[in-house]
């Protein structure tokens, strides 16, 4: 037999298995979703003026395909009657949505959300709460990426109070919401209270946490940040995989730090 056909046959069989793993281990970057939740503080900085520019250049540096932004004023005297969300949807050239939790200094007051996708659908959850506290509410749409995949997205902000009896209400309401959902899901926000307290352990009973859960890196406040209040989770776990996670700490421009999570779309 000719020697170097000899060697080519067995170079291509120990070649092809390596291709094929290669192949196999290839991501389609079309089922890669960035994720970011801000907290916004209704535009104000933390050097206490109006700067919706700052706000928008952590969005833009992190370039997420989801944002979930939270405090957000719609045409409030404080913020010089702006729809905030539009003016950062403007400014990040993503498409935006605003759900009203409540009327607020002659505006509105409550959460928004940011794609680089159309929405399919949009429909606001409005969640549970007591005389003395805010009203509080989850905004959700339904996303078509561009794998054709849908899934479902949610905006949301728990109650502050330290007491979290609300809290748990909320929490309770809001994991019945995404677990009836018959896509895929991603819920982002400010849920005001710290790994391991009831709230979070009652959603991490059925939804996967994208941080470390051993050391949990704090988002808030932003100046000096000590507790992470500030989350994304997903449902059903064997539908996501996680690739990254970061807190971007810009501490003027909010006195929440953002979150960024990229996560893999699995079939």
């Amino acid at each position: 037999m000719n020697t170097k056909f000899t060697k080519y046959i067995i170079g291509f069989i120990f070649l092809t298995p390596l291709l094929h793993i290669s192949a196999q281990n290839t991501i389609d970057s079309n089922r890669i979703i960035k994720v970011l939740t801000f907290n916004i503080y209704h535009g104000e900085t933390m050097n206490h003026d109006f700067d919706l520019d700052k706000i928008a250049d952590v969005i833009i540096n992190a370039n997420p395909d989801l944002v979930a932004l939270q405090e957000v004023d719609f045409k409030t005297n404080r913020t010089g009657r702006i729809d905030l969300t539009t003016q950062l949807a403007c400014k990040t050239k993503l498409v935006p949505v605003f759900g009203k939790a409540m009327d607020f200094d002659d505006g509105e007051y409550g959460n928004a959300i940011l794609s680089k996708y159309s929405f399919l659908k949009t429909q606001k959850h409005e969640l549970p709460y007591m005389d003395g506290y805010e009203p509080r509410v989850a905004i959700e749409a339904n996303i078509v990426l561009p794998t054709g995949d849908t899934i479902s997205f949610f905006s949301t902000h728990l109650d502050y109070k330290n007491e979290n009896i609300v809290r748990i209400r909320q929490a309770n309401v809001l994991n019945y919401i995404l677990l009836k959902s018959k896509y895929p899901v991603i819920l982002a926000g400010d849920l005001n209270d710290t790994p391991g307290s009831d709230v979070i352990n009652l959603f991490e009973t059925n939804l996967t946490s994208c941080y470390i859960k051993k050391h949990p890196a704090p988002t808030f406040p932003s100046n000096n940040p000590s507790k992470k209040i500030d989350y994304i989770m997903f449902y059903p776990n064997s539908k996501f995989r996680l690739m990254e996670r970061k807190v971007i700490n810009n501490n003027i421009a909010s006195d929440h730090c953002a979150y960024l999570v990229t996560l893999e779309l699995i079939d």
